[in-house]
């Protein structure tokens, strides 16, 4: 008795179902009003308006990879960026990336800061990745990617934590910064 029951509501359950898509109105069709203007024959018709396609980021700038508040504090104090002539990472190039160092060039100083992204291959990554780590870099993993520290003992600067330059690794591309802790002004997506 139990199977016959259960086919009974199932099919109780179909019906239900079919009888609910049958009862959803239709849109109605619609006649234009005597008053409203019809069409000429002469008249073009209305453009067919084409989906814009989703723009491609443009690439970044050292005003742009870095957040607006990064930008505004540090031209408050008179720096300015200049871009790297290559961002390399290890043994490899990146040649779609920026790196730029952003610092008060009216004084001769080596103080300043550096932030770099790119767009990276899985491949590169992985060899930009083991170039580091044979010179005696640190690997940690993170929930944000991978992330990749010089030896702290041979850094001319470190964070709170005590990171000096780091390389965070994520799905197709990478960032750096002079500090881990830097990498956060980053926020180019790319």
């Amino acid at each position: 008795m139990t199977p016959r029951i259960t086919s009974v509501g199932i099919g109780a359950l179909l019906l239900a179902i079919a009888m609910t898509g049958c009862s959803a109105s239709a849109p109605e069709a619609t006649t234009p009003s005597p008053e409203a203007p019809q069409p000429s024959a002469s008249a073009p018709a209305d453009p067919v308006t084409t989906p814009t396609p989703l723009a491609t980021p443009a690439k970044p700038t050292c005003e742009t990879m870095i957040s607006d508040g990064t930008v505004s504090a540090l031209t408050e104090v008179g720096w300015t960026a200049e871009e790297e002539e290559e961002f390399v990472i290890g043994d490899v190039t990146m040649s779609e990336g920026l790196l730029c160092f952003w610092a008060d060039y009216s004084v001769a100083s080596d103080h300043g800061q550096l932030y770099g992204w790119s767009p990276i291959t899985l491949d590169d990554a992985t060899r930009a990745q083991s170039s580091l780590l044979a010179q005696g870099w640190t690997r940690e993993d993170g929930p944000d990617g991978i992330y990749i520290t010089e030896d702290p003992q041979f850094s001319m600067g470190t964070d709170d934590a005590g990171y000096g330059m780091t390389y965070l690794f994520g799905d197709g591309w990478v960032k750096f910064a002079d500090t881990r802790e830097g990498l956060i002004l980053i926020d180019w997506a790319g």
